[in-house]
């Protein structure tokens, strides 16, 4: 909070505060995982194979990775609700668009349009938690955002489950649509600003000055620290992007699971990350979010490699490869908002950019992630095991070799 004039303390948190935020961050899981149904009727409708089909989730991955590194400097100079306005449009407008979408090719191209939009929410919604709270409180406010933001995968599979057999898979995208307009009015009216814009033209032209934008997006990669907590959150978020693009072929196609139970199984994973973050938000204060860090993401690796494990030998069936996934998406809970805050802490005078660019890391590596699965055998659980263990592995790699704590970095001027 240092460009225009600082925005005060907040006084006490409250609920309707948290809700907004919480929803702007499931806009995304939102339009991904209430869909994930409805993916092998999608694939009948169009008369195409899975492999196009899951390029509807590639495409998103994509649109998100690109979107976050504009949203960065325009949150960071114009104020924190006007880009959200133009973004949460967009994502609107997409969405209806995807319920219309008259081939694959043109439902691609609408998922990377929406992707565009929605990305908007999460810039924006970090960028606001590093504006107001210190680290500590900030981990414990990503705690209770995960609380809210875990009913997403929770409950959108089930609901888009259920929406598929009343009335068909483009009813969805309707749904999510209007989900959109009802959110952007609460987002005017309730969610309050939490860094004004610049004041003059000149100022705002001198901000988006390329050398300006290409040196601090430079400086934030060339920084150990940032990049290191980054890769910490990326490659864990990766794994549950291939737990996300496999595990409708894998829970309906291998094991034969039906469409509107596939969200009680996929919910079921979400809760556990839910309850992950919500002991990480107990815990946080007594122990540092760099050592909770260490330890869960070592956790994640051994929970990825015993689920390779489970795969090859097949102990278990499906309830044995449910539980491995549910270890593994436990750890995400500590995982991810950890990584973020740790990463964002001496970047207060850039935090949109610094929150764009940790976003588009993210989504880069979980696109390239689902890209892979969808490259691969859909027949067998194998490789989507393989693809969550591998991304373990790589965080595991990143905290141990990669990261570089310091806490006096600056932006270019």
């Amino acid at each position: 909070m240092t460009d225009g004039a600082p925005a005060p303390k907040p006084r006490p948190l409250r609920a309707s505060f948290v809700l907004i935020l919480s929803t702007l961050t499931i806009m995304a899981p939102l339009s991904i995982d209430m869909y994930l149904p409805a993916l092998p009727s999608i694939a009948q409708a169009f008369g195409v194979g899975d492999g196009p089909i899951q390029l509807t989730l590639t495409s998103y991955f994509l649109g998100f990775a690109v979107g976050q590194s504009f949203y960065g400097p325009v949150v960071d100079r114009f104020g924190r609700k006007p880009p959200l306005y133009v973004g949460m449009g967009l994502f609107a407008i997409a969405s209806f668009g995807c319920a219309l979408a008259p081939s694959v090719n043109t439902l691609i191209a609408l998922r990377f349009l929406q992707a565009l939009g929605a990305c908007s929410g999460g810039v924006v919604s970090r960028a606001i938690v590093r504006d107001l709270f210190t680290p500590v409180e900030a981990a414990r406010v990503y705690a209770a955002l995960a609380l809210v933001t875990g009913l997403g995968p929770l409950l959108a599979p089930m609901l888009g489950g259920y929406v598929l057999l009343v009335s068909g898979w483009r009813t969805i995208f309707v749904i999510i649509g209007v989900f959109t307009l009802m959110l952007l009015t609460a987002v005017h009216f309730r969610l309050p600003e939490s860094k004004r814009a610049l004041a003059s033209v000149e100022h705002r032209a001198q901000a988006f000055a390329i050398g300006r934008i290409i040196g601090n997006y430079g400086l934030l990669l060339k920084d150990r620290h940032f990049l290191g907590y980054a890769l910490c959150a990326a490659f864990p978020l990766a794994g549950m992007f291939t737990y996300v693009s496999g595990s409708p072929f894998v829970f309906i196609g291998v094991y034969h699971l039906p469409a509107e139970q596939f969200g009680f199984v996929f919910g079921a994973n979400a809760l556990m990350l839910i309850i992950g973050a919500q002991i990480n938000g107990r815990i946080v204060g007594r122990y540092p979010p760099a050592q909770i860090l260490r330890v869960a993401i070592l956790a994640q690796a051994i929970a990825g490699l015993v689920m390779v494990a489970q795969a090859v030998t097949g102990f278990g069936g499906f309830i044995g490869l449910v539980v491995c996934i549910a270890s593994f998406t436990f750890c995400v809970g500590f995982i991810i908002a950890n990584a973020m805050v740790m990463a964002m802490v001496p970047f207060g005078q850039i935090a949109g950019m610094a929150s764009a660019l940790l976003g588009t890391i993210q989504f880069v590596t979980g696109a390239i992630a689902a890209t892979l699965q969808s490259a691969l055998p859909k027949g067998y659980a194998l490789p989507m095991a393989a693809g969550m263990a591998a991304c373990g592995v790589a965080g595991l790699l990143s905290n141990r070799y990669v990261v570089k704590t310091r806490t006096d970095v600056a932006p270019t001027s």
